[in-house]
């Protein structure tokens, strides 16, 4: 792929809004607990709503990260930590996974969002995706776990404006609500490559996934277009578990790799990444799975795939 567009001077688009984001310090985890002031009436109606099933919705169309190629200027785009989180969209009543599918959440956390759209992860920290993949999987919600878990937003799809004005909403509005759960991703500029790449070794140092650019003029927009990257030391990428292969010597009796078909179509083996208990208990045949690579081939096959952990709840 090749560089991004040079995007506009962000001083086109308000360059008061991204001084004031480079500002801004990243958020600290916190511990959020169920609220003690919430009205009868909101109470009441979180209670409700949690009854009620609701039907999943239509996927929506949402703005998809491309991987950021390493020669291109990072000047006039936002930067952010990529979260190993879980993709989530709140319509304002709702709480849903990416696919549709609506999120079992505790009546006491969404009583506690406001009543406009939010895109965002929903997130336990650092190294916790295993945690937190099976917390929002459940069809009733575990209190304890919801209880550390934080919805890290980025995005107000409803609003007008490009990203940097957004993003300096988004992060008033969460300062506003007073719910300790409710966080705005920090997004900074960077003023060179070399601050990119100090940038994304300190959150690798510190057990974090790598970076996320988003362009700070960018307009609402869907799909993968030149407005939003991931940066990160390894690819990683999805597929679908189609077979297991035996292992031999001292992994005989386990797993010795997955067989697997990738989303374009090209199967392939994935043989490293998995702990003991991964060998001896495997994904199974069907499921989605992340897995790290180091580009490609000239035949096209990943190159030194490893396995990651399951794929996000779709």
């Amino acid at each position: 792929m090749g560089a991004p567009a040079a995007p506009p001077s962000v001083g086109s688009c308000g360059s008061g809004i991204v001084a004031r984001l480079g500002s801004l310090p990243l958020p600290e985890p916190t511990m959020p607990t169920p609220p003690l002031s919430l009205s009868r009436r909101a109470l009441c109606a979180a209670a409700l709503g949690a009854l009620v099933a609701r039907p999943a919705a239509a996927a929506p169309a949402l703005l998809l990260a491309r991987e950021w190629p390493t020669e291109a200027d990072p000047a006039g785009f936002l930067v952010s930590e990529k979260l190993d989180g879980v993709r989530a969209l709140w319509d304002g009543r709702v709480l849903r996974f990416r696919s549709g599918a609506v999120i079992a959440a505790p009546g006491w956390f969404t009583a506690q969002l406001p009543a406009l759209p939010l895109d965002g992860e929903l997130w336990l920290g650092r190294g916790r995706f295993e945690a937190l993949s099976g917390a929002v999987r459940r069809s009733q919600p575990d209190a304890a776990l919801w209880s550390e878990l934080q919805y890290q937003v980025f995005e107000l799809p409803a609003a007008g404006g490009v990203f940097a004005e957004r993003a300096a909403a988004l992060h008033g509005l969460c300062r506003r609500s007073g719910f300790s759960a409710l966080q705005a991703v920090a997004q900074m500029p960077v003023a060179d490559r070399a601050e990119l790449q100090r940038r994304l070794d300190a959150v690798v140092a510190a057990g974090g996934e790598g970076l996320m650019l988003h362009r700070a003029d960018a307009p609402q927009a869907s799909g993968r277009g030149p407005w939003l990257f991931k940066h990160k030391p390894l690819h990683d990428a999805e597929a679908v578990v189609v077979g297991h292969l035996p292992g031999q010597g001292r992994l005989a009796g386990q797993l010795g790799a997955l067989q697997v078909r990738g989303d374009d179509g090209v199967v392939f083996q994935i043989g490293t990444g998995f702990s003991d208990a991964e060998r001896a208990h495997p994904p199974a045949i069907g499921e989605r799975i992340t897995y790290t690579h180091r580009g490609f081939t000239a035949g096209g096959l990943p190159r030194f795939a490893s396995y990651l952990r399951p794929a996000a709840p779709a």
